[in-house]
């Protein structure tokens, strides 16, 4: 009798249906770093769009001040450092984190933050001496794409700390949990993308337009 039990068994073994899914289902971080990823290449997009713009309208002056008489190179190679600063700090707090250390973490954070302030400053300080000179986006179509695509970057930055003073908040809160952490790497693809993006804009419309 057990091994007619025993053959039954195996014979509704064989006719059950087979599970092809794994035993736990796929991380949900894996489709937040796809989405995020994409987000950027549409982001690669606009900004594509804005240099090109500038490349075609960067020469239109309309009988007035171009950028070499308008850059001040010592300046705008401060804010550049301060983004780049804050790019490796911003590294350091990564490093930080994959320690565990939420106090190192957030410190970090709090000086990226910080020199990402300085760069909105000093953009913002360019600005409105640019337009007290009269040379403000209605001037030309030089500089209509001009305050066009360094503006924004500086919006992208903005929101930008807007983030990280909500991702402090939610570590404060809840420490380096696993979403946090994801959130936290999501920022840093942002962060370092503005610093590649502005290297960019730091080459192609300051130095060029000055030389």
């Amino acid at each position: 009798m057990s091994d007619i039990h025993t053959s039954q068994g195996a014979a509704a073994a064989a006719l059950a249906p087979r599970r092809y899914h794994l035993p736990h289902e796929p991380h949900p971080e894996n489709g937040t770093a796809l989405g995020f990823w994409l987000y950027l290449m549409s982001d690669c997009l606009i900004f594509a769009a804005l240099f090109a713009t500038y490349g075609v309208l960067g020469h239109s002056y309309a009988a007035g001040p171009s950028g070499a008489d308008l850059f001040e190179l010592p300046l705008v190679a401060l804010n550049t450092a301060f983004l780049l600063f804050s790019s490796i700090t911003f590294g350091f707090g990564v490093l930080r984190k994959q320690m565990n250390d939420t106090k190192g973490t957030l410190l970090w954070l709090a000086i990226t933050g910080a020199f990402g302030l300085c760069f909105l400053g000093l953009e913002l300080y360019e600005f409105s001496h640019l337009i007290h000179e009269g040379a403000g986006p209605q001037r030309s179509a030089f500089l209509s794409s001009f305050f066009t695509l360094v503006g924004t970057h500086g919006l992208h930055v903005t929101f930008g700390l807007v983030w990280l003073v909500v991702l402090m908040l939610q570590i404060t809160q809840h420490g380096l949990t696993p979403e946090n952490n994801r959130r936290l790497m999501c920022l840093s693809m942002f962060w370092h993308f503005l610093d590649v993006v502005w290297i960019g804009v730091f080459t192609f419309v300051y130095l060029m337009g000055v030389l």
